[in-house]
C-alpha cells in the first residue's frame, strides 16, 4: 500500500482542485474529484489510466468497466465512453493519472523484444480492459510524477520513465492489445484507421464496405472485429460520435436541437430526437436545459 499511497499523495498535491489537470509532462494528465459525479459522455483516446484513490466506472457500448486503487484502465482505440466517478469524498477524493499510449515507442520497443509474437493477429481483441497494477508499474508512475517537482529533469528523464511504463504494460495481460496498436497490420491498429475515418466523416453517409476497405478487411471480418473491439457496431459508433457532438453544439454554441441534429448529419429531426433520448435519457431540448442549469448551479 505504500507505493499507491505515495502516488495518491503526489496526485493530490499536483491536482489541488477538482477537475482534469494537464501537467508539464507532455500527455500526462491528472484527475481529481471530491464527490461522485453524474455520467459524462466523452471520448477516450488510447491511454493508460491508473487509479490511486476512489473508484470510477466507464461504460462502452453497454458494457461497464470499474477500476479502483491499484488497477489500471487501458484503452487501445478512440472510444466514446460514458464515465462516472462512483466513489469519492472531500476526505478521500478520487485521484488518477493518465498517460497516452505512444504507438511509435511501443513499436520501437517490440523491435528489440525477444519474446514478441504475432498472437494479436490471430484473434479478436477488446480495445478496453481493466487489469491489476503491479508495484513496479505504480512505482514508475510515482517517479514520473516526482519529476513535476524537478522541471529541469523532465526533458531528459520523462521519456525514459514513460518507456518503462510501456514496458511494464507489455509484460502485463494486455500485451496482445498493445502489440496490435504498435503494428500497423494489427487488428486494433486497422480498426483504429476505420475509427479515424468515422471521426473525420461522421456527418456524412457511408457504407460498411467503405469502412472495411479503410481497415483492409473483408466486410464480415471487419464488422465482427469492430464489434469485438468496441462493443458496438460501426453505425452505432458513428451515432454516438454524432450525438456527443450535437450535445456540445447545443451546450457550448447555443444551437437549437433541430439545427444541431442537422449539423451532425441527421436529416430527420424525429430520428435525431429518438436516438438522442436513448443515449442521454432525455430528449434534446430537455437535456440541454438540464445541463445548462447544472452548469450554473
Amino acid at each position: 500500500m505504500e507505493k499507491i499511497d505515495d502516488l495518491a499523495a503526489l496526485i493530490a498535491r499536483h491536482a489541488p482542485v477538482d477537475g482534469a489537470i494537464e501537467t508539464a509532462i507532455d500527455g500526462l494528465g491528472l484527475l481529481r474529484s471530491s464527490a461522485a459525479t453524474e455520467p459524462v459522455h466523452t471520448l477516450y483516446e488510447p491511454s493508460c489510466c491508473i487509479v490511486a484513490q476512489g473508484r470510477k466506472r466507464a461504460v462502452v457500448g453497454g458494457r461497464a468497466y470499474q477500476y479502483d486503487p491499484s488497477n489500471y484502465l487501458v484503452v487501445g482505440l478512440d472510444l466514446p465512453v460514458i464515465g462516472a466517478v462512483i466513489e469519492a469524498s472531500a476526505q478521500k477524493p478520487y485521484l488518477s493519472v493518465r498517460l497516452p499510449l505512444n504507438r511509435e515507442a511501443l513499436a520501437e520497443m517490440l523491435m528489440h523484444d525477444p519474446t514478441k509474437s504475432v498472437r494479436g493477429e490471430e484473434r479478436a481483441s477488446h480495445a478496453i480492459a481493466v487489469e491489476a497494477a503491479t508495484p513496479h508499474l505504480i512505482d514508475a508512475a510515482a517517479r514520473l510524477l516526482h519529476l513535476l517537482d524537478a522541471p529541469d529533469d523532465v526533458l531528459a528523464l520523462a521519456p525514459l520513465i514513460e518507456r518503462e511504463i510501456l514496458y511494464r504494460l507489455l509484460r502485463g495481460p494486455q500485451a496482445d492489445m498493445l502489440r496490435q496498436i504498435a503494428y500497423r497490420t494489427g487488428r486494433i491498429s486497422r480498426i483504429q484507421k476505420a475509427v479515424a475515418f468515422i471521426r473525420e466523416h461522421f456527418t456524412e453517409e457511408f457504407a460498411i464496405d467503405d469502412l472495411a476497405a479503410v481497415a483492409d478487411m473483408s466486410v464480415s471480418t471487419f464488422h465482427a472485429q469492430f464489434k469485438e473491439a468496441t462493443h458496438m457496431s460501426p453505425l452505432r459508433f458513428r451515432a454516438q460520435i454524432r450525438l456527443q457532438e450535437a450535445r456540445r453544439l447545443m451546450l457550448v454554441e447555443g444551437l437549437g436541437a433541430a439545427e444541431a441534429g442537422f449539423r451532425v448529419g441527421y436529416g430527420s429531426p424525429s430520428q435525431f430526437s429518438r436516438e438522442y433520448g436513448r443515449l442521454f435519457s432525455a430528449p434534446p431540448r430537455r437535456d440541454a436545459v438540464k445541463r445548462k442549469a447544472l452548469a450554473f448551479a
